[in-house]
């Protein structure tokens, strides 16, 4: 029994802390699946509007925003903003070794095991587009 735990130590020293569910973690930005209450990819994120999901995701007790911080600051800033405004935590990861296609994760602290995590992939229509689509007279012609 004591050889084993010098073994532990070793092998500890030489391959680091095992982790649990290493590829799960580096995909939800540092956390495990079962604890994301919702997710955005990246291309998502760098549309110009905030997804009407996540402003859903953000007033749940006890969630924090996680942010992937390979994407430029322009883009994640809005939700960085909204997760002031709602007094939310929020972390920028900053792993240069992981690869994901996650842009933001809003996650619990315990197990959700939410089955449908994702946001629609439908693109919200900005305020621009509502303009163009309502044209110029349509108070006139109401």
């Amino acid at each position: 029994m004591v050889g084993k735990k010098i073994d532990d130590v070793l092998k500890e020293g030489l391959y680091g802390k095992k982790e649990l569910k290493p590829e799960e973690r580096k995909r939800f930005l540092g956390t495990f699946r079962e604890r994301v209450e919702g997710a955005l990819t990246i291309s998502q994120v760098q549309e110009p509007d905030i997804y009407p999901e996540v402003k859903e995701w953000i007033r749940k007790p006890g969630v924090r925003l996680l942010l992937n911080g390979k994407i430029d600051y322009s883009h994640i800033s809005k939700y960085v903003r909204l997760a002031n405004d709602q007094n939310i935590s929020y972390t920028i990861i900053q792993n240069h070794e992981a690869e994901t296609d996650i842009g933001l994760v809003v996650a619990h602290k315990h197990a959700v095991d939410k089955e449908m995590i994702w946001a629609s992939k439908k693109k919200p229509a900005s305020t621009e587009q509502k303009k163009k689509k309502n044209g110029l007279f349509s108070n006139i012609f109401k």
